[in-house]
């Protein structure tokens, strides 16, 4: 996975006072980060029909897989902060998943996007496979494509010399097994391949959609929603590629700032990965006029069950 490439305990290696502070920084930006998507999720599950939406479906997974993606990129934070070690047989399954999941964002965006398209080009036969109710096959295949990727990746990976995957600890990060300029070389072309293909879907929904706004005289209201729509997830898509610019940033601001490579491995993290993995569906969510409606009832009754406990709560004297 690319959101902690550098931040390994093999660096070299921060002070304590640095650590605390860019844990106290990450862990409460996971924490709000986290308890919005539970209230998004709460919303779903408590609304019966944002269940029978394809569209709500989708974005309820596409908050799955971030929780997911932003889970393991904390866990794998904290561990190099801790500069824990522990053997590779350990470690693989951990960037295996993280790796799957971060794939799995851009092939959820590209359905979304599809499935923008299937709406207002076939609004009254809809392809069965694109219903609420047998959506879910679509979605088990963006899992197994997602982990096709990371499945060759580490069988091309070759065995490092002195290291026993049993035994041998070692700091859990891409570098633990990467050891082939093949890996290296394949990684390159199959994630930029990959994130290219997304980007010709994304652009092609959104220019046969803009096409068929021009066709459409009745309706206008939802061709253009569905337009914007699958721009906003153009919008999404470039956040995580922004995840590809750390060698670029690591080798400018190494050469024009004075920063240590662990505040530089660490800008990018917080900057490229948590930043636009937060900003993501939240952007998403607060668009939508029925889901915002319902973020702010669950918001107002939280605040009001917090200010009528503390009313109710018996006082010491």
């Amino acid at each position: 996975m690319h959101n902690v490439t550098g931040l390994s305990g093999n660096s070299t290696s921060p002070t304590n006072l640095h650590v605390i502070i860019k844990v106290c920084v990450v862990v409460p930006f996971f924490s709000i980060f986290l308890f919005c998507i539970v209230i998004m999720l709460y919303i779903f599950a408590s609304n019966r029909h944002f269940m029978d939406s394809t569209r709500y479906i989708l974005f309820a997974f596409m908050l799955v897989n971030d929780a997911l993606v932003m889970m393991f990129s904390v866990l794998l934070f904290l561990l190099a902060m801790g500069q824990l070690r522990f053997p590779i047989v350990f470690c693989a399954p951990l960037l295996f998943f993280s790796t799957a999941s971060f794939l799995n964002t851009p092939l959820i965006l590209a359905t979304m996007s599809l499935e923008r398209y299937v709406a207002i080009m076939y609004p009254l036969q809809c392809p069965p496979a694109w219903r609420s109710d047998r959506i879910w096959i679509i979605l088990l295949c963006l899992w197994l494509i997602s982990c096709v990727l990371p499945t060759v990746d580490f069988s091309i990976a070759g065995a490092r010399h002195g290291v026993d995957v049993l035994s041998t600890p070692v700091y859990c990060n891409p570098v633990a097994l990467n050891s082939s300029p093949v890996q290296n070389l394949f990684k390159f072309y199959m994630n930029g391949l990959f994130f290219g293909a997304v980007a010709v879907i994304v652009l092609y929904t959104y220019i046969r959609i803009l096409l068929e706004t021009k066709k459409m005289r009745q309706d206008r209201a939802s061709v253009n929603k569905a337009m914007h729509t699958v721009l906003l997830h153009g919008f999404q898509l470039l956040l995580c590629l922004m995840a590809f610019n750390n060698q670029i940033t690591e080798r400018l601001l190494l050469k024009n700032a004075y920063w240590s490579p662990g505040e530089l491995y660490f800008f990018n993290y917080f900057c490229f990965i948590l930043i636009p993995r937060f900003l993501s569906p939240l952007i998403y969510g607060w668009r939508d006029k029925s889901l915002r409606y319902h973020m702010r009832k669950a918001a107002f009754c939280c605040s009001y069950s917090l200010r009528t406990r503390g009313m109710l709560k018996p006082s010491r004297f």
